[in-house]
């Protein structure tokens, strides 16, 4: 190992509040220091050899390059990917993978997205999944739903983790002492962001317009980045911003909301409408959870198993089902949300999974160094 008693990951990312979750905190466990996670390099470059930390911009992944894998192969004990490898041809992940092999580097995938949310065409994913996961020596998902999947279309066996707390801990505690939420209202939040491709716009706004209108003290509060509604706007959607104009939706129009910006939106919510067509996980409905707001989700992916509080549904064409999202929120306005009474019970729960979350992570990773790449990969 590269330093006596410790792990060092070549993560793909690791900047991201997801991998940074997979770690247990010093300030919580000193002696936490088992897994070292190498920065995300500088995805400009900088002199030969260099990793300097890009800090919040990981995008494009230099890891992913197989010269960057040769070059510092002294400097990682395995690989571990995520995501970031949306603009990589299957050839290009071959040769990766292909060059981790070379270097003896073991090489772990966790399977996020079995349908990539950005992509209209899915034949592009699936083309690199068939890349990854056949040549990956272990499998990780978030989701019995997705472990499924992945052993019926590949044979592979995934273990499953759960998706770590995305809100950090003192900010999880501050919202919980605060209660945004207006007791006099039920608020039902859907956030278009910038219609990336698995969203459902006019559909969905047309469905909660209907169904909040029939709740007492019912909300339906429309967030929207100003890129879709904005002329100049690069993903600017005249049919939309039209739509946003109409009366009788509390609409907000913004940027990019900073991390305490999120947090406290979604805070300020009872329930959070996942408008999805298609997908896999969710890192919104997990922050959702970590600030006690239940989520309305599509009936498919892993959505259910991740801890959706209700599911609306889409008939065999993948048209919007209104009765369900309808009889979905109706539901959940007459069930009040326990989450007060429970918040501090569901906090410290949060932080004993993230502990519990690492160590399943180093014993993966101490199972594949002790074995070798290639002795551990699992069978269907």
């Amino acid at each position: 190992m590269t330093t006596p008693g410790t792990i060092t990951v070549a993560s793909v990312p690791s900047s991201h509040v997801y991998v940074r979750h997979l770690s247990v905190q010093r300030a919580i466990d000193p002696a936490a220091t088992e897994v070292v996670r190498l920065p995300d390099p500088d995805p400009d470059g900088g002199h030969p050899g260099s990793i300097r930390p890009a800090g919040a911009r990981w995008w494009p992944p230099a890891m992913l390059e197989p010269h960057w894998v040769r070059e510092h192969r002294h400097e990682f004990d395995l690989f571990h990917l995520h995501f970031g490898f949306d603009a990589r041809t299957p050839d290009q992940l071959r040769a990766l993978t292909q060059a981790l092999r070379e270097e003896g580097k073991p090489f772990v995938y966790t399977v996020h997205d079995l349908r990539n949310p950005h992509h209209e065409d899915p034949a592009l994913h699936a083309a690199q999944l068939d890349v990854l996961i056949p040549a990956a020596d272990r499998l990780l998902t978030l989701t019995p739903w997705a472990a499924g999947e992945i052993e019926r279309r590949w044979g592979r066996r995934a273990d499953v983790v759960s998706h770590p707390h995305v809100v950090d801990i003192l900010t999880m505690r501050r919202l919980a002492e605060d209660e945004l939420r207006d007791p006099g209202e039920f608020r039902v939040g859907l956030h278009l962001k910038s219609l990336r491709a698995n969203m459902d716009g006019i559909p969905m706004i047309d469905a909660l317009s209907e169904a909040v209108g029939t709740i007492p003290g019912g909300v339906l509060q429309v967030n929207a980045h100003r890129d879709i509604v904005e002329e100049d706007g690069a993903r600017y959607d005249p049919e939309v911003a039209s739509r946003l104009r109409d009366e009788g939706l509390d609409v907000r129009v913004h940027d990019f909301f900073r991390d305490e910006e999120f947090f406290a939106y979604l805070a300020g919510l009872h329930v959070s409408v996942l408008p999805y067509r298609f997908g896999t996980h969710s890192g919104w409905l997990e922050a959702c959870r970590d600030v006690g707001t239940r989520v309305l989700a599509p009936a498919l992916g892993g959505y259910a198993d991740q801890g959706a509080d209700a599911l609306y549904h889409r008939d065999a064409t993948g048209r919007l089902d209104a009765g369900s999202v309808r009889e979905a929120l109706r539901a959940l306005a007459a069930a009040p949300s326990a989450w007060p009474a429970r918040a501090a019970g569901h906090i410290a729960w949060r932080a004993r999974q993230r502990g519990e979350i690492a160590a399943v992570h180093e014993r993966i990773y101490r199972g594949l160094l002790e074995r070798g790449a290639g002795d551990e990969r699992q069978a269907g």
